[in-house]
C-alpha cells in the first residue's frame, strides 16, 4: 500500500472529519473518499462508518490503525537506516506557533540542519493551545509549547525558554479605570487592584491554554473581577485587538517583543508567573532515529 494512503487513513482515524483531514492534508475530499475506498477493498472490510453520530472507525479499522502505524514507522526506519552512510534523511513533523518559528526554532533546529541536510522539516502552526493535544495524537514528531506543570506521562520535554507574561494595553486607547466602581473593591482578604490597572476590565484574554489560566489566576490573586471583551485563539490576534483599544491583554513577552504592533502598546504592572516553553515528544518515539536526533543536538 502506499504510503500516503496510509497517511491520510490515519490521519482520519484521528480526526473522524472528512473535512478537517482533507483541509490539512491538502487533498480534494473526493481524492480522500476514494483514497479509502481503496483501502476498503484490498482490506476486504469496511474500515469507517458513517452514521447519524459522525465517522466512526470500525473494529477492522481499529485493526487496520495499528497496522498502518506500524508499517509508516517500520518504512521511516528503513529509511533512515538505509541513509545512515551519508546521514539521517526522511521527514520531521514539529509544530510551533507562529511566534516560536520566528523567534525559537531557527537556533533551535539549526544544529539539527547542521548535522543532517538530508532530514526534511516539515513544521507546522496553529493554536499555541492544542500543541500538545496534536503531539500527543500522533500529528507531529516534536512540538515547541508551553509547559504545564503536570506533563502528560507519554511526554517529554526540554526547556528551551523561559518568558515572562505581561499585561499590555494601547498606548493611544487606554481602557478607563473605574475605581469608584462596585467591582473596585478586593474581595476580603486580596490584596487591591495594582495601580493603574482597570478593576474589572475590559480584558482580553486567550480562550483556552496556560496564558489564559495564568491570567485567571492572577485575577483571583489581585482580586481582579474581569469583564472579559473578547477571547481570541492566538495571541498575535489578541494584540491585534488590545492594540485596537478593546481592553487589557495578557501574552507572553516573547510574544510582545516580536509583534508587529509593539510600538502601539504599553506594558502595565503586574506579577504574572512565566512561561516555560519547552521542545516536546512522545517517550515512546525517542528511539525512532530522527526524533533521538532531534533530542541529542543542543542549540
Amino acid at each position: 500500500m502506499e504510503q500516503r494512503e496510509l497517511e491520510l487513513f490515519l490521519h482520519l482515524g484521528r480526526t473522524l472529519n472528512y473535512g478537517r483531514t482533507s483541509l490539512e492534508c491538502h487533498v480534494s475530499a473526493a481524492t480522500l473518499t476514494r483514497t479509502i475506498q481503496r483501502l476498503e477493498v484490498r482490506v476486504g472490510a469496511r474500515l469507517l462508518d458513517r452514521g447519524p453520530r459522525g465517522v466512526m472507525l470500525t473494529a477492522e479499522g481499529r485493526r487496520f490503525t495499528a497496522y498502518a502505524e506500524k508499517a509508516l514507522e517500520l518504512w521511516a526506519d528503513y529509511r533512515a537506516a538505509s541513509e545512515e552512510p551519508t546521514g539521517l534523511a526522511g521527514e520531521l513533523r514539529i509544530f510551533a506557533t507562529v511566534t516560536a518559528c520566528q523567534t525559537l526554532l531557527p537556533d533551535l533546529l539549526r544544529p539539527l540542519r547542521d548535522e543532517h541536510p538530508q532530514i526534511r522539516l516539515d513544521i507546522r502552526t496553529g493554536d499555541a493551545a492544542a500543541a500538545l493535544a496534536r503531539l500527543d495524537e500522533g500529528e507531529v514528531d516534536a512540538a515547541v509549547a508551553g509547559i504545564p506543570k503536570r506533563l502528560p506521562q507519554t511526554l517529554v520535554t526540554r526547556t528551551v525558554a523561559v518568558t515572562d507574561l505581561v499585561l499590555v494595553r494601547a498606548t493611544n486607547n487606554p481602557p478607563a479605570n473605574r475605581p469608584d466602581g462596585p467591582s473596585a473593591k478586593p474581595a476580603a482578604g486580596l490584596p487591591a487592584t495594582p495601580p493603574g490597572l482597570p478593576s474589572d476590565g475590559p480584558y482580553v484574554v486567550p480562550a483556552r491554554g496556560l496564558v489564559r489560566e495564568a491570567a485567571f489566576r492572577w485575577f483571583r490573586r489581585t482580586g481582579v473581577r474581569p469583564t472579559i471583551a473578547a477571547e481570541p485563539d492566538g495571541h498575535e490576534a489578541l494584540l491585534a485587538l488590545v492594540a485596537l483599544g478593546c481592553g487589557v491583554g495578557v501574552v507572553p513577552r516573547l510574544v510582545l517583543d516580536s509583534s508587529v504592533v509593539r510600538d502601539q502598546l504599553e506594558e502595565l504592572p503586574a506579577d504574572l508567573e512565566p512561561l516555560t516553553i519547552g521542545l516536546c515528544a512522545r517517550r515512546a518515539d525517542l528511539h525512532r532515529p530522527l526524533v533521538a536526533a532531534l533530542w541529542a543536538l543542543r542549540p
